[in-house]
């Protein structure tokens, strides 16, 4: 019988169990992968075909911000005599490339502009280290493309309080300035989302005087949405030939039944911002306030402006209900206004959509708690069509199973009467599910 070599079969054995423990280990400390991001159920089936705005491109690159393996960082050039009009978050602590902006706004130039947009990180509440950053960014994109500094805007979003590790973008400058392309926009779309799960866009074709006058538009966000802007990034693009002033006063005038409309969460963000943009391509005659074509190229702007609005809400944090809150008879406008938040932003509100529970009790509450003149023998509540309650109690012809009936729609109405007044105020706002909670719990992580 041959003699066994125990030595070499214990050596042997012992480089197994160190490779099974090697396994064991790089098993555990290898992560998890993440599951791929859920597609609100009320996303819209696709992004849509936007007309190439002429004077305007886009490109977009991967500079690693925050995010790995997406493009985080966009640029967007715009022809020279480009009209440049905006509107900012109110935040007091705004961010730095958002005060940037405003003292940006309105000034006259025939240069060329450009708009240079991050995702990942925020720059808001960050000092002066901030101020340096936007510095860096508009100054490395003024210096590419050969414009003034004051003609280049830039947005940040993301989280806040950290440093802009602003070399990350300003050496991928060369870059982007190399892939412009005006066919670019939904890609451009694409990098500027955060918790958003579909990029935004819509547009609209107006007939102008001697020819047809374009728009064109894109926007993020999904979480800290409120008046003041929300938690969004907004372009707009346009042919149209239209001075800055005009441009601007059309901008203001469709911001509050649009932008500051909606609601997801009740939080206004450090960083939004909303730039529109005429670059003056379009044939036809340039508008002005008082003539049928400028009165209907302020209607598609906006609807344009709705549209991306409402495409928010229906990508809000963990969403399953796109929910109209539509006051009628109020003492004021804005008492009104006060009525519709109200209802928008209260959680136990949005919990009952949630649980399609029709709890017209809690909207009842809402109404109550806002501050505005109410009379409990006046209010009436309607579930779309359904009417629910009127003259200080439920309605005798109301029944609970056509509340919870109408309360497993995607999308619903809740109608409140005041019966006080004239005024009126709609605003969008969606559910508040479990799914937000898990979204902001790992939002940094």
């Amino acid at each position: 019988m041959a003699k066994t070599d125990w030595k070499a079969e214990a050596k042997a054995l012992q480089k197994k169990v160190s490779k099974l423990r090697a396994k064991v280990k790089e098993g555990k400390s290898a992560p998890e992968p993440k599951p791929a991001k859920m597609v609100s159920p009320l996303a819209p089936e696709g992004f849509p075909a936007l007309p190439v705005i002429g004077g305007v491109d886009f490109a977009a690159v991967e500079a690693g911000v925050r995010y790995a393996n997406r493009k985080d960082v966009m640029l967007i050039r715009l022809a020279p005599g480009t009209a440049v009009a905006g509107a900012f978050t109110r935040s007091s602590t705004r961010a730095a490339c958002v005060l940037d902006c405003q003292s940006k706004i309105g000034k006259p130039s025939e240069a060329g502009a450009a708009i240079i947009v991050n995702s990942g990180n925020s720059n808001a509440f960050t000092g002066a280290v901030g101020v340096e950053a936007v510095e860096a960014v508009t100054g490395g994109v003024a210096g590419a493309l050969g414009l003034p500094v004051e003609r280049v805007f830039s947005s940040s979003t993301g989280v806040i309080g950290e440093p802009l590790p602003y070399e990350r973008i300003t050496v991928k400058i060369p870059e982007l300035v190399a892939q412009l392309d005006e066919g670019g926009i939904e890609m451009a779309a694409r990098a500027m989302m955060t918790t958003d799960t579909f990029p935004k866009g819509a547009c609209a074709t107006v007939q102008g005087e001697g020819g047809e006058i374009r728009i064109a538009g894109i926007a993020k966000g999904s979480g800290m949405i409120a008046p003041d802007m929300a938690t969004m990034l907004v372009y707009i693009f346009t042919d149209a030939k239209i001075g800055q002033p005009l441009l601007q006063k059309m901008l203001s005038r469709q911001v509050d039944a649009t932008f500051n409309a909606i609601t997801v969460d009740s939080d206004t963000s450090t960083s939004d911002a909303l730039i529109l943009a005429a670059t003056g391509a379009s044939p036809a005659a340039e508008l002005n306030g008082r003539s049928k074509a400028g009165r209907d190229f302020e209607t598609a702007l906006g609807r344009v402006m709705l549209d991306l609005a409402q495409q928010v809400v229906r990508d809000g944090e963990g969403a399953t209900k796109f929910v109209e809150v539509k006051v009628t008879g109020a003492a004021t406008p804005e008492d009104a206004h006060r009525v519709a938040m109200a209802i928008a932003n209260s959680p136990l509100v949005k919990t009952a959509v949630a649980g399609e529970d029709p709890n017209w009790g809690r909207i009842v509450m809402a109404v109550g708690k806002s501050g505005a003149q109410a009379d409990r023998d006046r209010l009436s509540i309607r579930f779309g069509d359904i009417l629910v309650a009127e003259k200080g109690w439920r309605s005798p012809d109301y029944r609970e199973e056509d509340g919870a009936a109408y309360m497993k729609r995607a999308e619903l109405q809740i109608a409140v009467d005041l019966g006080l007044g004239q005024a009126s105020r709609t605003v969008w706002t969606c559910d508040l599910t479990h799914r937000y909670i898990d979204i902001n719990a790992d939002y940094r992580s």
